[in-house]
């Protein structure tokens, strides 16, 4: 299986999938989507689609209306999309990735915290 790419327009549909985590009709999606841009409810059901058809989503057809689930988890196309920034974007490179990210203050002094934690977690992980 290959690893998930979806645009910006499929992340904000798995989004509103994932938030559910149960399957959701075309007519529950459009609704969800609509509460924060105007989108029609015939390109909706054209992404749907697509991503049904590009192996993001699967979908059931046993009832009249169809409903859509994710066939990946939200964490498994994220660590997807972060392998492939960082091969583009940084070579690869983890610790170029975080520097861009403490040097630009993008990280809020929170988030330095909770990423300082998940790195002595990751230390005390790989010497067991």
């Amino acid at each position: 299986m290959t690893a998930p790419h979806p645009t910006e327009g499929e992340l904000a549909i798995l989004r509103v999938l994932w938030s559910r985590k149960a399957p959701m009709t075309v007519r529950e999606v459009h609704e969800v989507l609509s509460r924060d841009k105007d989108t029609a409810y015939t390109t909706v059901l054209k992404m749907l689609t697509i991503m049904a058809e590009k192996g993001l989503l699967v979908r059931d057809e046993s009832e009249r209306s169809h409903t859509y689930l994710p066939v990946h988890a939200e964490p498994v196309v994220q660590a997807s999309l972060l392998k492939d920034l960082m091969r583009r974007a940084f070579s690869g490179s983890a610790l170029t990735l975080v520097q861009r990210a403490i040097d630009d203050d993008i990280a809020s002094a929170e988030e330095l915290d909770a990423m300082s934690k998940l790195i002595a977690q990751a230390k005390a992980k790989r010497k067991r």
